[in-house]
């Protein structure tokens, strides 16, 4: 039986598409930098079914490559560390040893300096015994190479203290507006020039779109409220209320003021429109120059129509006090799709 296992390892998978997508974008291939990381996180053979047991992307691989219409040239991508078998401390000591091996050379001791202080409470030892997954780790790559890299922390009310005292403040206030919000991972953030560090929650129950009014006049961005809502409406056909787990929402501080990011995961939702990447062009048409970039982007990873080439998994709509909605957009390229050989299996 064993002898038709494959011996291919899923790293090879992971490494080729980085590969073609980095020279479809013109820029630098994130494999001569990731090699090591990649190869101990997908080193078993790609017919292993284990791969969809993982939380940043069930059902898949975890890869989950990203376009985001505020770096339109970036090649981005997040990773699960080290496998289905992988404890939650291992995955989190190996996202932080990636974020500090490429954050000294790459961005400067000052940069790691600041990224120590921020994940001193995560890296620790002691008391971490609840998590679920660890860590995952996200970069990406422009044409002179490492552009950013990202680290996701699970997070605890408990925790919210051990946060930057201005961000703690900030979390505490989204809670009391929004009681519904119930903190779950902070990410990291690196880059050439700057850091930032931002809380994600999850909504519990279903949210109306509108009812972030309240929040979003507090944090001094209201006005984009409709902004966001035309975003969401338009790429979901007319939505403007997601269901109970299909909505994330993230915060945190930039130089212009708060920055909120509404994430739909839209696995959740029971009637994605099948014309749902063309909604989203449609979305664009006033903003040409990032359509291109999307349709390139598209491309790189043969993503040509929703359940054709691979399939949407998140959108997610920024705004600022100075910027109106823009979106981004995970996908997972439909070679690391396992729902399929799942189901073949379970009925074998």
């Amino acid at each position: 039986m064993h002898a038709d296992r494959s011996t291919t390892s899923m790293a090879e998978h992971v490494l080729q598409s980085l590969t073609d997508a980095s020279r479809a974008l013109g820029v630098q291939n994130p494999g001569r930098m990731l090699d090591g990381l990649i190869r101990r996180s997908f080193s078993q053979p790609d017919d292993d079914v284990r791969y969809a047991n993982n939380h940043l992307a069930p059902g898949a691989v975890a890869y989950e490559p990203s376009f985001s219409e505020t770096e339109p040239q970036a090649l981005r991508f997040t990773i699960e560390p080290l496998g289905p078998d992988a404890s939650p401390m291992a995955r989190r000591d190996e996202a932080t040893r990636e974020m500090r091996r490429l954050v000294g050379p790459t961005f400067g001791r000052d940069s790691l300096k600041w990224f120590d202080a921020r994940s001193e409470a995560w890296r620790g030892f002691s008391g971490m015994g609840w998590m679920n997954y660890g860590a995952w780790f996200g970069s990406a790559f422009d044409e002179d190479g490492l552009y950013a890299t990202k680290i996701y922390y699970e997070l605890q009310p408990q925790q919210i203290e051990a946060l930057a005292p201005s961000l703690a403040a900030l979390t505490r206030q989204a809670m009391d507006i929004m009681p519904a919000l119930a903190p779950i991972f902070t990410s990291i953030g690196c880059k050439r020039e700057t850091g930032s560090q931002r809380v994600t929650f999850m909504h519990r129950g279903p949210l109306a779109l509108s009812s972030l009014g309240p929040l979003m006049n507090h944090l001094g961005i209201g006005h984009q409220l409709p902004s966001l809502m035309r975003t969401v409406g338009v790429a979901l056909g007319g939505r403007f209320e997601l269901p109970q787990g299909g909505v994330l929402l993230g915060l945190r501080e930039t130089q212009s003021g708060i920055e909120l990011k509404l994430e739909v995961l839209l696995a959740a939702l029971p009637d994605l429109p099948v014309r749902f990447l063309d909604l989203l062009r449609l979305g664009l048409a006033e903003r040409p120059r990032q359509l291109g970039a999307l349709e390139r982007w598209l491309g790189a990873f043969g993503v040509d129509d929703a359940n054709e080439g691979g399939s949407p998994s998140v959108l997610s709509v920024r705004v600022t006090p100075k910027s109106g909605a823009r979106i981004s957009l995970y996908v997972r390229p439909i070679e690391f799709e396992l729902r399929d050989t799942l189901q073949e299996r379970s009925t074998a």
